[in-house]
């Protein structure tokens, strides 16, 4: 069965007369509005992640004893410490070269600065810095054209895919070398982005294709080791990997662990949290290990555990009265978490806006036009930074803290001054360097700082570092008017194609605005208090109603910080912050999910859906295939039809009228029309149309004959309908090497077919492909047996029926499916809830729900768009509409 289904289904959900509202012909593709919120569509995939229990599986665990089955899970947790330590690699290799770039580029335009502003040529300092960032961000913007998935931060994608949704290249290898290099570029060119979240999609990445000892860009790297080529083991293993990219992001082993249960994985179990959290602590000492000796010289000396550490928070060795944070601050916490909220809120409300114009207007254009708008940003970006750093910045003393309120005028622009006279220096901060080596004097005395250029021309890193732990201040008109540059560019990059994170830019904009809660407060009101913790507060309340994460981000704010005492008001400005956001509209990353269409299954639905069942929502009109069916029918059904399994069904003809009670058969759970039935004969009509193409003769000559019994059931037309006023159920559809026929009885029209199992459709082609097949005056035991490995080989691309030599194939020979179907799937009543549904579907990971009645008759199959939110809300109103 398709993941979607098919029209056809549209066609009985309403009755004749009746209108559907224009949210109900959005999401049956029959209206689309362009002021309209972009829904679902049906070209979707999911991914299984319950196992095939058939035959060459029960195999290969026969084959297994105690022994072996130590080994393979030996080799697990080898392949899980093999992840986290690439993971690791690539963020030293992301670091390092991120640092690298900004050296070149700052030591050039440093002694530009410093020349020109004794001869008055700062423009051409500008020219310079805008020709760097320009060429750095053109280059990441040409990586994401090779691969489109490769921009933004992935997280969104990372978690449709550990949700069930598969989006086509996501976790392939290209993408990859896209995004680890794209990542570089965009954060060294200057763009209001973090390297944060292309580190968790790498991670993601490592994660998927380590395993699978195979490559789809390198076919040479093949090994035969079919043993995790599923997507349950391969989603276990993109959960490890997400979660490794995040401690090595922050630093956060417990954090990205947390990350990856709370906003990764719809699934779990409790094996999996003790194999993620040893690739995260592998991804945490590994990048801690290489930064501290290639930035330290001391191998081992393990002082770098994150790419973004927030130093140590401690109040001065003298101030006995200083503490961190008082009960009575928990007061301004909240309302900080309120403000945070509503900041977070109107983030993502622009940021969504911003996101429907470029798929509605920029997307469809030439992909060239996606460049020019990364160039477009960058080019702002850059005018923008350096002349607030030059026109709006202030010369603040570097003097004792204690005088860190004194200001001093500003020397006009052409005055000699000196800047980045050691920039390699500059541009290495470590939180035991003295944080004063951050600090920007661009167009001040030698005795104090340009505070708007300290936030502006430093690494993101340092800029954060600086607004937690400077002693001196920043002025609040200095820090207001970052914030709102940083709100304003931050919200327009993010969604540019190239990679970007939002993880620190949110925490810069939040960081400035505890920086300047605290300062009112310290101005205003005289309260003496410590403000890098009002700066660290005001982080994670942007943050958290940007994100609206709340456990995971608590402990990776937390383990960043190194300070548990921190726990309590981080926790309840995350609360307060998420709760005053999801007022208005949800987070960022679900935002972006809802835009693409993805059909993201929530942890839980409404409790109003109850008044549905599991028959008010099926897929009735099924195709289906018998235990033993010929390869003509095969052929048609593959060929005409997008279904992803197929049940396997036998027909009760000999019983048939044991199940009648009255005039009604049991199996009738499904409210049937007579433009149902007729559309049975159209589909034979469609597969003889499409086997007319085939190069093989008895083909065609099976499609001539079809072709004319077809003509005979239209002319029974009459008859159809009165056996629906009789209110017999009809088959699903028709028998698969069949037409209607005239010696047919309406009791063999209309027979209930009693389910099997499901067969997949990729496990047909493969069958066809490899000959799997006997002859009719042969027994179903010479049929070829296929091993799992064989199965597998082409795991995850497997072969199209469009792809297989029709010439090749004898159209009367007979395919006996029963060994590679799954006989024992999950199965539901027609009576179920949709509450048990969901939770049965999501828990479990499903593709395909079979709807069976009391005495084994399939009468549907339920998919992924029949659960999500707005085709259930259609299904609802239908359904208050009958009643």
């Amino acid at each position: 069965m398709a993941c979607f289904g098919n029209c056809l289904c549209c066609q009985c959900c309403c009755r004749d007369g009746e209108t559907r509202t224009p949210e109900e012909l959005t999401i049956l593709g029959e209206l689309r509005d362009e002021d309209s919120e972009i829904l679902p569509r049906k070209d979707y995939e999911s991914l299984d992640y319950d196992r095939c229990v058939n035959e060459p599986y029960v195999e290969v665990l026969e084959g297994l004893d105690n022994k072996k089955a130590k080994k393979y899970e030996a080799i697990r947790w080898m392949i899980v410490f093999a992840i986290g330590t690439s993971v690791g690699l690539v963020g030293v290799f992301v670091d390092f070269f991120v640092r690298l770039l900004n050296n070149v580029k700052f030591t050039l335009v440093g002694e530009s600065v410093e020349w020109c502003s004794e001869k008055g040529c700062l423009p051409l300092s500008l020219l310079e810095l805008l020709a760097f960032n320009l060429t750095f961000i053109f280059i990441a913007s040409v990586l994401v054209l090779i691969e489109p998935v490769a921009a933004g931060s992935g997280i969104p994608e990372i978690k449709s895919y550990l949700n069930g949704v598969k989006i086509p290249g996501i976790v392939r290898l290209r993408t990859f070398l896209c995004k680890a290099l794209g990542v570089i570029f965009s954060v060294a060119g200057g763009l209001f982005v973090g390297k944060e979240g292309p580190m968790i999609h790498s991670g993601a990445i490592v994660g998927a294709g380590l395993p699978q000892f195979q490559s789809i860009t390198f076919k040479r790297i093949k090994f035969d080791f079919p043993y995790f080529r599923s997507d349950r083991d391969k989603r276990d293993f993109v959960s490890a990997g997400a979660a490794a990219g995040v401690a090595a992001a922050f630093g956060a082993p417990i954090g990205g662990t947390l990350f990856s249960l709370e906003e990764g994985s719809s699934f779990w179990n409790q094996a999996l949290t003790w194999k993620v959290l040893f690739c995260s602590m592998s991804a945490t000492f590994t990048l801690n290990f290489f930064r501290s000796g290639i930035n330290f010289n001391k191998w081992g000396s393990l002082q770098l555990p994150g790419l973004l550490n927030f130093g140590e928070f401690k109040c001065a060795d003298r101030d006995k009265n200083c503490h961190l944070w008082t009960a009575v601050d928990l007061a301004f916490f909240v309302l900080m978490g309120v403000v945070g909220g509503l900041l977070g809120a109107l983030f993502n409300c622009m940021n969504k806006n911003l996101a429907k114009y470029r798929i509605r207007h920029i997307h469809p254009k030439a992909k060239f036009i996606r460049v020019l708008e990364s160039l477009l940003v960058s080019m702002l970006t850059t005018v923008v930074i350096f002349s607030a750093s030059m026109l709006l910045g202030e010369c603040r003393s570097m003097a004792s803290p204690t005088n860190h309120n004194t200001t001093v005028s500003r020397h006009s622009c052409d005055q000699a001054v000196t800047v980045f006279k050691n920039t390699s220096y500059l541009f290495q901060l470590q939180d035991s360097e003295d944080i004063n080596s951050t600090v920007r004097q661009y167009f001040c005395s030698n005795k104090t700082y340009n505070d708007m250029a300290t936030l502006f021309f430093n690494p993101q890193e340092a800029a954060i570092y600086q607004l937690f732990h400077q002693d001196g201040t920043f002025s609040p008109t200095t820090l207001s008017i970052f914030f709102l540059l940083y709100f304003l560019l931050a919200c327009w990059t993010y969604g540019v194609s190239v990679p970007s994170g939002l993880f620190v830019p949110c925490l810069l904009c939040g960081g400035a605005f505890g920086r300047l809660v605290a300062n009112l407060l310290n101005i205003k009101l005289g309260m003496d208090i410590y403000s890098g913790t009002f700066a660290l507060i005001g982080a994670a309340a942007f943050l958290g109603g940007v994100v609206r994460m709340t456990i995971s981000l608590t402990v990776i704010l937390i383990e960043s910080t190194n300070e548990i005492t921190y726990g309590l008001p981080i926790m309840i400005t995350l609360m307060v912050a998420k709760w005053t956001g999801d007022l208005f509209n949800k987070g960022i990353y679900d935002i972006h999910i809802e835009l693409r269409g993805v059909p993201l299954l929530e942890w839980e639905t409404e409790l109003e859906m109850d008044k549905l069942t599991a028959s008010d929502i099926i897929e009735p009109n099924l195709t289906y295939v018998y235990p033993h069916t010929r390869i003509q029918s095969l052929v048609s059904i593959l060929r005409t039809t997008v279904y992803h399994a197929f049940p396997v069904v036998t027909e009760n003809r000999q019983n048939e009228r044991d199940f009648m009670k009255g005039n009604i058969l049991v199996s009738n759970n499904i409210h049937f029309k007579n433009s149902s039935v007729v559309s049975r004969a159209a589909e034979q009509r469609r597969r003889c149309q499409s086997m007319k193409s085939y190069p093989s003769s008895e083909l065609r000559n099976v499609c001539d004959e079809q072709i004319a019994a077809g003509g005979a059931a239209e002319e029974s037309e009459d008859l159809l309908q009165q056996m629906l006023e009789r209110r017999h159920a009809p088959y699903p559809n028709l028998y698969p090497d069949q037409s209607p026929s005239e010696e047919w009885t309406m009791e063999e029209c209309f027979r209930p077919l009693t389910f099997h199992g499901l067969i997949l459709r990729s496990t047909l082609v493969n069958l066809l492909i490899r000959g799997v097949c006997y002859t009719e005056n042969q027994s179903s035991s010479t049929q070829p047996r296929l091993s799992y490995a064989e199965m597998t080989e082409d795991y995850p691309r497997y072969p199209d029926i469009h792809d297989v030599d029709l010439t090749l194939l004898n159209p009367h020979m007979i395919v006996d499916v029963t060994p590679y179907m799954n006989p024992c799937p999950y199965t539901v009543s027609p009576n179920t809830r949709i509450s048990q549904v969901y939770n049965l579907f999501r828990t479990m990971g499903l593709r395909h729900l079979p709807v069976v009645n009391a005495v084994g008759e399939i009468v549907g199959i339920i998919t992924r768009h029949n659960l999500t939110h707005e085709f259930l809300m259609a299904k609802l109103r239908q359904h208050h509409v009958t009643i």
